[in-house]
């Protein structure tokens, strides 16, 4: 049997797992959204595999594109990962099982707004691991406000 196996109701579920990628590699946040589910389909290690798996075509399509909004990606079963990619190389990834390319846009851009007010305190070294509930509570709204 194949642990790695996902599935997705398109009908009565929507599945995203967000990341914040670093320069290097280094993720810095991580979210799991379900809307209209209770459950979950699928282990967070394997939607983690998934995004650190599409940061390869991320790269190869920042140097194909001058977009920061580089759409889908990558795809894995019914999933697709699309991304974002900050003046500063910061990537902001999400495994999505549907697909809405005006709200994951506008999604990112909030996001990277947020991301930028972090950098700015002095509380954040940019690079290490965001732990501020401020930050999760407001990605958690935005991520409500376009998918849920």
């Amino acid at each position: 049997s194949c642990a790695c196996r996902l599935s997705y109701s398109a009908a009565n579920m929507s599945s995203y797992f967000f990341v914040i990628v670093a320069p290097g590699d280094k993720p810095v946040y991580s979210e799991d959204f379900r809307f209209g589910t209770s459950g979950r389909e699928e282990s967070m290690h394997m939607s983690e595999f998934i995004v650190h798996a599409a940061l390869d075509h991320v790269d190869d399509t920042v140097w194909r594109t001058g977009s920061m909004n580089l759409r889908v990606v990558d795809k894995f079963n019914d999933s697709f990962v699309s991304a974002y990619v900050t003046p500063s190389n910061v990537r902001l990834m999400l495994m999505h099982s549907a697909r809405n390319e005006d709200s994951i846009r506008n999604f990112f851009t909030e996001v990277h707004e947020l991301y930028a007010k972090a950098l700015m305190s002095p509380f954040y070294s940019p690079g290490e691991p965001i732990k501020s509930a401020v930050f999760q509570q407001r990605v958690q709204a935005i991520a409500k406000r376009h998918f849920g």
